[in-house]
């Protein structure tokens, strides 16, 4: 291969790329290994990385992973193209289909960002739009992405008290173990549901979409007036989000996770 012009930004640009590739945090000394780099050179642009916030630095474990500023990147890589163009039309069949309002949300940072949004004819307003960002741990969205992400990841992301927020008077968890155990029934079940924790009176249900390495890419949600739904219409909008989220995991050339359904991704 050509040298580089500028090692520095190719050093970093590869250590970005081979920690996005991986699944969970990774050791500053398998860093170095995989990308044939002295060690200091390695612990030099982590910590100029951390301080900018593309590397997050998970102390107790001695891992670093994807910080906040490279979701943001990868936030608006997704808003502008991709994945909302191969999405709109799948969320829109989808409400066509079953007369409720729909979306597609990707997780930024702790929250959830919605790049599609797709209002069902007299059904009332919403919270929700495209660009517009909710606490992940209260939304159908972001509980759907949130139960597939690693231990350390979910950890780094909601590992405090201090990291948890409310909208409504309705209960959600305010804990990182309440956390875990809701997430551990999102995937048992395959699928996320919100009652009343975003806007009142209105409840969410969604799953998740995948990549191509097997990681929850984004969300379909479908939100709806919980008094008007019963358990038939329920089962359909479970059916409906888990169909959508197939589709559209198909069309980015996604793959399920290696996993079954019931083995937990962020038993800790």
């Amino acid at each position: 291969m050509t040298p580089p012009k500028v090692p520095a930004a190719d050093a970093t640009l590869r250590l970005l790329t081979f920690l996005a590739s991986r699944r969970s945090p990774v050791a500053a000394v398998r860093l170095a290994e995989e990308l044939d780099l002295p060690r200091s050179r390695t612990y030099d642009l982590l910590a100029t990385l951390v301080e900018h916030g593309y590397v997050m630095h998970l102390g107790e474990e001695r891992l670093y992973g994807l910080g906040p500023a490279a979701h943001e990147l990868s936030g608006a890589y997704l808003r502008q193209e991709p994945l909302a163009r191969i999405g709109r039309r799948v969320i829109e069949a989808m409400v066509d289909e079953i007369g409720e309002s729909g979306h597609l949300a990707v997780l930024h940072g702790r929250d959830v960002l919605y790049v599609v949004e797709e209002r069902a004819r007299n059904r009332p307003s919403l919270v929700t739009d495209v660009g517009v960002r909710l606490s992940a741990h209260l939304t159908a969205s972001g509980r759907a992405i949130l139960a597939e992400l690693p231990p350390a990841q979910l950890r780094a992301l909601f590992g405090h008290q201090g990291d948890f927020t409310s909208r409504t008077a309705a209960p959600g968890p305010e804990t990182p173990r309440a956390l875990r155990e809701l997430l551990a029934g999102v995937r048992a079940d395959g699928i996320a549901h919100e009652s009343g924790e975003v806007t009142d009176e209105l409840g969410s249900v969604a799953a998740v979409v995948r990549d191509h390495t097997g990681w929850p890419a984004a969300a379909v949600a479908l939100t709806f007036v919980e008094a008007r739904v019963d358990d038939e219409l329920r089962e359909r909008l479970d059916v409906a989000v888990r169909v959508a989220a197939d589709e559209i995991t198909r069309r980015l050339l996604g793959r399920r996770s290696g996993r079954t359904s019931t083995e937990p991704a962020t038993q800790q």
